[in-house]
């Protein structure tokens, strides 16, 4: 994890480099790890650098001074591309990188930051394993400055949006946010007709809202379509939205129910009473952070997790199977 020399570093740098996780879960999953940084070497400055998402996710923290977004995947010749954007960064004290690829090591060995740290999770000890990615990272920072500190709740700061794409009318309505997404592949995704039958089933006590990114505005159509075709007409917001004004919207929830997903990690964050639909992922690795309000449905098959982007056995049971009326009963349990 050390790339640098062991000898002891100031523990109160003048310049700190942030490196963040690709995904927007991973990101906010990383954010009681990154605060437990600031609190330890309390920098002067603070610089971070990351995807579109992961930025963007942070960009509203008050300590955070300059931002870089990493295009370099995109470029023909990544190689130079990092260097340029390494020289763009430039030198700090501390550079801390939350990736393990190779590109990572090289972009902050080329900012020229003497004191570098990479989060390697084969080096980690074998214990952390079993560990929620919260854990993981806070670990990783916990190694690097030799404390024992705890991971907090996780941490976001609301942007200010001064144009709602929310009618300002629903201010006194609870809001049902549903999330038919999910990043990494279509075996995460629970079925757009499950999520529009749950929807029609709260619709009496909520206004329905559809989240999705732009990959998933076909599937948000679906269930605005089956929607109204029920007499119920949603707001759907797929497609729509920053990364800021998701964050934004999914603050003012009263229930969410949610695929395996960033805006599922957006929720725990603030609290948002949720139900979070797994199948081929881990919830004991990558569900809620610390939400008392939050609720796993699993059907915790014996080929589940299997961490696959398409169900390897074609059958997709972990979802097919897990029915709306589960996630109905689960919500009321929230409600």
């Amino acid at each position: 994890m050390n790339l640098s020399n062991p000898s002891t570093f100031n523990l109160q740098p003048s310049t700190l480099l942030i490196e963040l996780p690709t995904w927007l879960g991973d990101t906010i999953m990383a954010t009681p790890a990154i605060e437990n940084i600031i609190k330890t070497v309390n920098p002067k400055k603070i610089t971070i650098v990351g995807s579109y998402v992961s930025t963007n996710a942070l960009k509203n923290h008050p300590k955070i001074d300059k931002i870089f977004i990493d295009n370099t995947k995109k470029s023909k010749n990544r190689l130079f591309a990092t260097y340029k954007l390494a020289k763009k960064i430039g030198k700090h004290d501390i550079a801390i990188s939350f990736r393990s690829h190779f590109f990572s090591k090289l972009l902050l060995f080329f900012t020229g930051s003497k004191k570098r740290y990479i989060f390697t999770p084969s080096l980690l000890h074998s214990f952390t394993a079993n560990l929620h990615q919260v854990e993981k990272y806070n670990y990783f920072i916990n190694s690097i400055f030799k404390t024992n500190l705890p991971p907090s709740d996780l941490k976001l700061y609301l942007p200010s949006i001064k144009n709602s794409l929310l009618p300002s009318a629903l201010n006194l309505q609870p809001l049902l946010g549903i999330n038919p997404g999910a990043t990494y592949g279509s075996a995460k995704r629970w079925y757009s007709k499950y999520f529009a039958q749950v929807a029609k089933h709260f619709s009496n006590n909520f206004k329905i809202v559809i989240f999705g990114g732009p990959n998933e505005v076909s599937i948000a159509k679906e269930i605005e379509n089956f929607l109204l075709q029920e007499g119920v007409e949603p707001i759907n917001l797929a497609g729509k939205t920053s990364i800021e004004e998701l964050i934004f919207y999914i603050s003012k929830l009263s229930l969410f129910i949610t695929n395996d997903s960033g805006p599922m990690h957006i929720a725990a964050a603030f609290k948002i009473p949720t139900v979070a639909i797994f199948g081929p992922t881990d919830y004991s690795s990558t569900s809620q952070w610390k939400n008392p309000k939050g609720k796993v449905v699993s059907l915790n098959l014996e080929c589940a997790p299997c961490m696959k982007r398409v169900c390897p056995l074609k059958h997709h049971k972990c979802m097919k199977d897990l029915t709306p009326n589960m996630v109905i009963k689960t919500a009321k349990e929230l409600i």
